[in-house]
């Protein structure tokens, strides 16, 4: 590894997230991703046999290559970098601003993630499977359940996938560091545990913030922070996001934006528009007077 040049680890490291994360890897992904020819890819493959021969084995039928069950990775992939990556639908192109030195810094993240549990929910989401899970929830300790994961959900505090539990029978977001225990499984799937049964999911709320009208004494300056047109930001997310979003930016959801305290810069001007949307317990100052909020995330 040590001998290697800079552009052969990157594409010997592309193999190996490929591997790990989505579970295969054709060798026309690694032409396309590099822009280089057959050879070259072939070449590069042949390396990483050479590497890790235990890491792979090749599917005449498919023409592809899989991941053994004794995979180790080649690499350290990063718990933050690899779930922005594939987060982003698996952009593992280069940052334009990588390598200039600029000097930038986030606040530190206080919760660590198994990898290896990482992978197994990421693979299971991309490929349509099952994973059988050891789950820790605040409200009913440690429990075995089997979930069908779709999305990856990053709420701003915490990473979630987000999937259907076959023991609820419903779509819920599972907190990634609280599975202690995850293992891919051979159940078939249904219709009604995919991605477009998950109503929450699919369907997409609009939101207009504006500034706090009580809170902020100089609103142009809220309105510059958020970009915001003729005073308002419009958006539309995911009936499923939209409380983590609210919670996130402290967006008083009170119907006459009386949550007074410093940190609620915002108001939200339409409340109507979050009728039917679950996770309402998140947003500050929200009730629903019509009837009794029913939550489908798992705490």
């Amino acid at each position: 590894m040590e001998q290697l040049n800079y552009a052969q680890k990157q594409r010997l490291s592309f193999i190996d997230f490929k591997l790990m994360f989505v579970g295969h890897f054709t060798r026309s992904e690694v032409v396309e991703h590099f822009k280089m020819g057959l050879s070259n890819a072939t070449r590069d493959i042949n390396l990483y046999k050479e590497l890790a021969s235990n890491n792979l084995v090749y599917n005449n039928a498919e023409k592809r290559y899989f991941q053994t069950k004794i995979f180790t990775p080649l690499f350290n992939h990063n718990n933050n970098e690899t779930l922005g990556k594939l987060a982003n639908q698996l952009s593992g192109n280069d940052n334009v601003i990588n390598g200039l030195g600029i000097p930038f810094e986030m606040p530190s993240q206080l919760n660590t993630l198994n990898i290896n549990i990482v992978a197994t929910l990421t693979q299971a989401a991309l490929n349509k499977k099952a994973v059988k899970i050891r789950y820790v929830s605040l409200t009913s300790s440690e429990s075995n359940r089997v979930v069908i994961p779709h999305s990856i959900v990053d709420n701003g505090l915490r990473w979630h996938i987000r999937a259907y539990d076959c023991k609820s029978e419903q779509f819920r977001d599972f907190v990634i560091s609280r599975i202690t225990k995850a293992e891919l499984s051979d159940k078939n799937i249904s219709e009604k545990q995919t991605m477009l049964a998950d109503n929450q999911w699919m369907r997409f709320v609009p939101l207009e913030l504006i500034p706090h009208p009580h809170n902020i004494k100089f609103p142009k300056a809220i309105e510059l922070d958020y970009s915001m047109t003729n005073g308002k930001l419009c958006l539309e997310v995911r009936a499923a996001l939209t409380g983590y979003l609210l919670r996130r930016w402290n967006v008083d959801c009170s119907e006459n934006a009386t949550q007074y305290s410093a940190e609620h810069q915002l108001w939200l001007a339409n409340k109507a528009t979050l009728y039917g949307v679950d996770n309402l317990h998140l947003a500050s100052g929200y009730t629903d007077n019509l009837s009794s909020i029913i939550t489908n995330t798992t705490k």
